[in-house]
């Protein structure tokens, strides 16, 4: 599966996997009563406290276009890495002024930097030699109308997933219940879908978001609070429904975009994705289908009285296994359950209602 990026009026987004692990584990906590970790602030949200000449930085930027490129079965794509590199120059620059003059005046004069010239040698060597994702080494990740702060231990938010987010919203506007309800978003990550969702509920709407992973909780949590939404959105630490026993039978809603590559799928995958993002967030068993199966069967507990699900899947097959799974082995336990395709046409999301 590829890592793709397109920027539009200054933001990218890409194509998704997904998140989380296959046994829960006993125990949770919440973020409002521990000290997460302290996660890294965005390239672009920096202060601009680093200076160099701008003869200095064009010389970084004409040695930057022509590093090698390491051979690769999956080179990378020349165009996207000028793409890239002019991202990365525009979110390091305190004055994006100086962008155009990159290629035009050389002087001494100083520029006012987010970084130092330094660790853009770093970066781009390790976008280049290492296949180190673009939005870790920028630190951010433009999704929908958010930028989310992402990072390394944490899964890039997808393209296919703002189809899930769009679900949810249209089933939301619709019905004041649900929009009035609480929401769990397992395996959160970035935060990404428990943000989304939040901005859709109505003022008695909650979210309470968990993951398993320290690193994740603590950039979910920074993303609520950039968003001004620690009122609705709750960041829990803990793996899937350990850290929301207290309102079993309670939820209006419960969405995942659990971990369903197949195992023995990892090693083919892109570089930026197999080599970098978090295998817990990848990672669904030998058919990748394990964490799905957990879900299926906790939303059969968790759910009120017609609470919506919605889970995304790895396509058409894990999708089929599902419906036939919950027809069969959980028969009775959910109605107007379906299969709905994302943007490409892929069958991608199982949803469904619980009686």
């Amino acid at each position: 599966m590829k890592l793709s990026i397109t920027r539009v009026c200054g933001s990218w987004c890409k194509p998704s996997l997904s998140t989380t692990l296959h046994k829960p584990i006993s125990f949770y906590s919440s973020i409002l009563s521990s000290s997460p970790l302290k996660p890294q602030i965005p390239l672009f949200l920096r202060p601009p406290i680093h200076s160099a000449a701008l003869s200095d930085l064009q010389k970084w930027h004409h040695w930057a276009k022509t590093l090698p490129l390491p051979p690769s079965d999956d080179p990378l794509d020349p165009t996207l890495l000028r793409r890239e590199l002019n991202w990365l120059l525009e979110d390091a620059l305190g004055d994006h002024s100086s962008v155009p003059q990159m290629d035009i005046h050389s002087d001494d004069r100083p520029v006012r930097l987010r970084t130092s010239l330094e660790q853009l040698y770093c970066l781009w060597r390790q976008r280049i030699e290492e296949r180190r994702p673009f939005q870790y080494v920028v630190g951010c990740e433009h999704w929908r109308d958010l930028v989310l702060s992402v990072q390394d231990g944490v899964l890039i938010p997808r393209p296919e997933t703002e189809v899930f987010v769009d679900l949810v919203g249209d089933l939301l506007a619709k019905n004041r219940d649900l929009r009035e309800g609480l929401w769990a978003d397992l395996g959160t990550g970035s935060g990404a879908i428990a943000i989304a969702i939040g901005r859709f509920l109505g003022p008695r709407g909650k979210v309470i978001a968990t993951d398993l992973s320290h690193v994740a909780v603590s950039v979910a949590s920074f993303n609520v609070q950039r968003y001004s939404l620690q009122d609705i959105i709750e960041i829990r630490q803990g793996s899937w429904f350990e850290p929301v026993k207290d309102v079993e039978g309670k939820l209006a809603g419960l969405v995942s975009n659990p971990p369903y590559i197949p195992s023995g799928h990892i090693s083919g995958l892109q570089p930026e994705v197999g080599w970098h993002e978090p295998r817990l967030a990848l990672d669904g068993g030998m058919d990748g289908i394990d964490d799905l199966l957990h879900l299926c069967n906790g939303a059969a507990s968790m759910l009120k009285p017609g609470g919506f699900f919605i889970f995304e899947t790895n396509g058409e097959k894990q999708c089929k296994f599902l419906l036939d799974y919950m027809e069969n082995e959980l028969k009775g336990k959910f109605y107007d359950v379906k299969v709905v395709p994302d943007f490409a046409g892929i069958q991608r999301f199982v949803t469904g209602f619980h009686h």
